[in-house]
């Protein structure tokens, strides 16, 4: 395989760090963003905000001049927030989607020029089995995902003329630094109606997290959608219960679907 010159956000930690080290032992030149300042090694790491569309242009227009071309985006940064979605400030709100959902969008944006130019290049943004199904109390996180799956559908339509690839990446349960570092809505937390209902899914949504697949898991797939010429619109990273939820939910009456993930979920 020919070395690819690749971005990958969210690099720090998780899912991103796991890919960007399978990506550079694999000899391809890798620039891992993030948020903290991070020494380089076989990792190139830049500093960036995908929040900071003046930080992501800076950064891109770098990549690009010393490079010549930007072949991949792996777009993996993003938070979870938990609650009620009654009870959401617009500040939790703002994170939530500006993280998960613009934070993608804006490193598409910076990146297509160039690929356009290139009239070459691939973008695999990172959705969730949360973003094929509204997970109760985790609500924005799911919304955040279910823009990912709109957006990455119609880019993918948009610019396949030009040479680029777009997909996308639906992992389940996995156990990652995201669990700990999940924001909860101390406002759910309170009160009185959502408050134990909400610690009861949260618990459940934890203990899957903890004993779910290993991120290297997700980090193989994610290097073959790198080096597979046409990959899949979808890809769905899971332990088998979970892949079998993507399959029915396609297939049964939405109010039957809400009822069972109330069930799983003790909603």
């Amino acid at each position: 395989m020919e070395q690819q010159v690749i971005i990958i956000t969210g690099a720090s930690s998780g899912f991103g760090k796991a890919t960007a080290e399978l990506l550079s032992e694999k000899g391809h030149t890798v620039y891992g963003l993030c948020r903290r300042d991070m020494p380089d090694g076989t990792i190139k790491y830049r500093q960036c905000d995908v929040r900071n569309r003046e930080q992501i242009a800076a950064v891109v227009a770098e990549i690009a001049a010393k490079e010549g071309r930007i072949d991949v985006l792996v777009n993996n940064a993003g938070m979870g927030i938990g609650g009620a979605l009654e009870l959401a400030t617009e500040e939790e709100i703002d994170l939530q989607m500006g993280t998960n959902f613009m934070g993608c969008v804006n490193m598409c944006q910076a990146v297509l020029p160039y690929m356009r130019k290139a009239r070459q290049g691939k973008i695999i943004n990172l959705s969730s089995i949360g973003g094929v199904m509204g997970l109760p109390y985790q609500g924005f996180y799911s919304a955040s995902k279910f823009a990912i799956e709109g957006f990455t559908e119609a880019l993918s339509a948009e610019v396949r003329r030009f040479g680029i690839r777009v997909c996308m990446v639906e992992p389940g349960d996995f156990a990652t630094g995201f669990t700990g570092s999940r924001k909860n809505s101390q406002a759910s937390l309170d009160d009185p109606d959502y408050g134990p209902v909400f610690k009861n899914s949260l618990a459940i949504i934890e203990k899957e997290e903890n004993g779910g697949l290993k991120p290297e898991v997700l980090a193989r797939r994610i290097v073959k959608l790198v080096e597979k010429k046409n990959p899949p619109l979808r890809n769905v990273v899971a332990n088998l219960e979970q892949w079998l939820s993507t399959v029915i939910k396609r297939v049964l009456p939405g109010n039957t679907m809400v009822a069972i993930l109330r069930d799983y979920y003790k909603s």
